[in-house]
């Protein structure tokens, strides 16, 4: 691939890909580069059902192996198209458990040129678990992987995995033909095992964090239904018995009554039901604070583990956040002045933040101007929604609420809330204040620097005889005009203070 003229791609970065031959799909992702917080290059799976029959016959099918193989010959190719650096590929339950699985691996390999990785369940459980690490900030809970094959369960408490991970032969496609397709021989059956699993038993009351492509379609149904304003699966949090009554609604088939259920493939539909039992289980074993579901499992978890120490301890928001600096800001380097600038005045406010405010505040000072290209007259919103519905790692929707709502205040306005993104139904009135003063300081930064670096580290905040005052250096001072002093009386009416600059 000639990338010579790419600009949307950061330069230095190898490609990597992971192949996952699951009990249900056979999937291929290409990231951009190993790094703390990958960006997908290419993404394409297929639904070859290599688990099904395989409770019952202990083999692969024919026509699902001989699909898989026609799938990895494309992705071989894919690969080598794309120039990717390295090729990880995975394999889980049904490559593993089934009695040709190792002729079909055999032929794979040889197809991809390359070795083929057949992870125990206990792999499984802990490169789930490496996704939920990688994705989510100090995440404390149960994580449940739900395939085609198994469902694994593992305790994770914010970068450690607890050695008591455990696979069940669960999976979707496992459970509907060990259960003749009877949905109340499949409860049957869910329960036994989960009932019986000590790692539920001793963490009740914990988040549990839903990973796999039937839960994941789940959430997406979930979302739908409730008319969620902000449909990003990834960190959608519902709370137990919301969660366990709908599940209910999918078990008794009143889910296809929805209109989305159109975006969820046939094959995956009839899976929806055996993922929603076997979830039921969990949460009467479990009873969670609260469910949370994360787009990212087994490939991510893996990527995750092939990082250095010092790479894996990088903060994934911040580090996505710098590459879309990098990309699209006018002046990442001004990004990170913002960054010093606004929390010299959350400091002089008196405004308190907690350790995640201060990752969203400098998270929105990094994504302030990657809006810049846009129409001015549409800008506020566009870049809002880059923000609400971008592939950020390490957010919870209250952040992403919050960091797009700065930055559409800092493009839109301070007082244009009749207009704001509807994700402000998601904010509280401190969140939306917090938001406001946030995008108000970046208002006042970015026209007093022209968006360029090396100013704003000379403007500082202070209290002088009980007022607030910006001082500026003498050299600065021509910059002081109508429409600066606009901005800072902006941002005192909307902090109801008396704001001005002084000149030192």
């Amino acid at each position: 691939m000639d990338n010579s003229l790419a600009q949307g791609r950061l330069k230095g970065r190898k490609p990597v890909a992971v192949i996952d031959i699951g009990s249900n799909s056979v999937r291929l992702v290409v990231y951009e580069g190993l790094v703390r917080s990958p960006t997908v290059l290419f993404n394409e799976k297929i639904l070859c059902g290599l688990g099904k029959g395989v409770a019952k016959t202990g083999c692969l099918e024919t026509e699902s192996v001989d699909m898989a193989l026609r799938t990895l010959r494309r992705f071989h190719a894919i690969c080598d198209q794309i120039g990717v650096s390295a090729v990880h590929t995975l394999a889980t339950a049904a490559s593993r458990e089934a009695k040709n699985g190792p002729a079909f691996i055999d032929e794979a390999e040889k197809i991809l040129k390359n070795e083929v990785r057949v992870l125990t369940g206990k792999e499984e459980a802990t490169y789930s678990a490496y996704g939920i690490i990688s994705t989510f900030h100090h995440p404390d809970g149960v994580a449940g992987d739900l395939g085609g094959g198994s469902l694994e369960l593992v305790d994770i408490h914010e970068t450690t995995v607890g050695n008591d991970g455990i696979t069940l032969p669960l999976g979707g496609l496992r459970l509907q033909d060990m259960s003749d397709n009877n949905l109340s021989e499949a409860t049957k059956i869910a329960r036994k095992y989960i009932k019986n699993s000590e790692i539920l038993g001793k963490n009740k009351g914990r988040n549990f964090y839903a990973v796999g492509g039937t839960w994941r379609n789940i959430a997406k149904l979930h979302i739908a239904f409730k008319h969620y304003p902000l449909p990003v699966m990834h960190g959608y949090e519902v709370k137990g018995p919301d969660m366990e009554s709908f599940l209910h609604r999918i078990t008794k088939g009143e889910v296809e009554q929805l209109k989305t259920i159109s975006a969820i493939s046939k094959n995956r539909r009839q899976l929806l039901s055996y993922g929603a039992t076997v979830m039921i289980e969990v949460l009467r074993c479990l009873t969670p604070k609260k469910i949370i579901f994360s787009g990212a499992g087994v490939r991510e978890g893996f990527l995750f583990s092939e990082l250095t120490p010092k790479l894996r301890d990088e903060d994934p928001l911040i580090a996505a956040c710098q590459e879309m600096a990098t990309l699209r800001a006018r002046s990442p380097a001004q990004a990170y002045d913002l960054i010093g600038f606004t929390k010299n005045a959350f400091d002089t406010f008196g405004i308190q933040e907690t350790e995640e405010q201060r990752r969203y505040r400098e998270a929105a000072c990094l994504l302030a101007d990657i809006g810049w290209r846009f129409h001015p007259d549409y800008r506020g919103d566009q870049s809002a929604n880059q923000v609400a519905f971008g592939p950020y790692p390490g957010i919870s929707h209250e952040g992403r609420v919050y960091v797009a709502l700065s930055v559409f205040y800092r493009n839109e306005g301070l007082f244009v809330d009749d207009d704001a993104p509807e994700i402000i139904k998601l904010a509280d009135k401190e969140t939306i204040e917090r938001a406001r003063f946030l995008g108000g300081l970046m208002r006042v930064a970015n026209l007093f620097s022209a968006s360029t670096a090396g100013i704003l580290p000379d403007l500082i905040w202070k209290t002088q005889d009980k007022k607030i005052v910006l001082t500026v250096p003498a050299r600065h001072a021509d910059l002081i005009a109508e429409r600066p002093i606009g901005r800072l009386q902006q941002l005192g009416k909307a902090t109801n203070k008396d704001l001005s600059y002084l000149v030192v």
